[in-house]
């Protein structure tokens, strides 16, 4: 993932900022109504990594088998495959074969819909897309829809009315990257109040160069947070431990839904990073979290979390 890399880590302010004030009146709604234990799922963005082949996946693990391996490190894969293509109905019947009934693929909508289209006379192809999304059942996760940077609070009229018309039986969530969905006015409040009132999920993405997009507001009782390592700088294992504290407290007072997704401008570091994520949130959070089984020595930092 390139979105948000400097050069300078050093001169980045990594606080994470406190939760906007629509926040907390979220849990406390989503605490009312929760029934059961909270649902936590941490992954990586993708299973194709030869890199972890020695990590996670055995030694001389074939391509066609790392997301066996991976889904069973894993309990979610953020799907960005499917953004760049829509997949045949056979693509999506094996990768479910490949995982079990509690396993979760989150899959970024086509780029057909969000970036081409823009969201205008998208209908047919949102059904086309979602009609294959169906291939996987019980292991359908959140949706999330990522908007691109030139499209900013003016195509607000366009997110109304492809929010409002989208199929109520997914869960959904918004990525906004545009630096305008960050600063105060009223269409800016228009557009998170509809996804309150729509039950969409606002994404929050951790990213060392776009410090604006970690905004803190949750729009459900969901959190679907991607956070941007920078190849195991001492400052990642930081800011997962101010990640680690917020989603305790989040979880406490009310979230029904939790998604971590590692993603590093190299990808080859995803493993290390999010091991120490989910032991650290097994130990803080009180989780029983299915941790990555290493084939080769376990790195340092993850082991500190023991």
């Amino acid at each position: 993932m390139d979105f948000g890399r400097v050069e300078n880590i050093e001169t980045v302010d990594f606080t994470l900022p406190p939760d906007h004030a629509d926040t907390a009146a979220i849990l406390a709604a989503g605490k009312s109504k929760r029934k059961d234990e909270p649902k936590v799922y941490v992954g990586c963005a993708k299973w194709g990594r030869k890199e972890w082949v020695g990590k996670i996946y055995p030694e001389k693990t074939a391509e066609k088998d790392y997301l066996k391996h991976y889904a069973k490190n894993y309990n979610c894969i953020e799907l960005n495959a499917v953004h760049y293509r829509i997949p045949p109905e056979s693509w999506v019947s094996k990768w479910k074969s490949l995982a079990d009934k509690s396993f979760k693929f989150c899959p970024k909508i086509y780029q057909g819909i969000s970036h081409i289209q823009r969201l205008k006379n998208t209908d047919r192809l949102n059904e086309i897309f979602l009609g294959s999304m169906d291939g996987f059942g019980e292991n359908l996760g959140t949706i999330f829809l990522q908007l691109p940077p030139n499209f900013g609070p003016k195509n607000f009229p366009d997110v109304e009315r492809y929010i409002r018309s989208f199929p109520k039986n997914y869960s959904l969530a918004v990525e906004f990257r545009h630096p305008e969905w960050f600063k105060p006015s009223n269409v800016v409040e228009e557009t998170f109040h509809l996804l309150k009132e729509e039950g969409v999920a606002s994404v929050i993405t951790d990213a060392a160069g776009r410090r604006d997009v970690l905004h803190q507001r949750l729009t459900s009782p969901l959190a679907f947070i991607r956070f941007v390592g920078n190849s195991l700088h001492p400052t990642d294992y930081s800011r997962v431990d101010d990640w680690i504290q917020r989603c305790k407290l989040w979880l406490d007072d009310g979230l029904h839904t939790l998604y971590f997704f590692m993603h590093h401008h190299d990808e080859r570091y995803s493993p290390e990073l999010s091991t120490y994520l989910i032991k650290q949130m097994n130990k803080v959070c009180g989780l029983k979290l299915q941790e990555p089984q290493w084939v080769g020595e376990m790195p340092k930092a993850a082991l500190s979390a023991v």
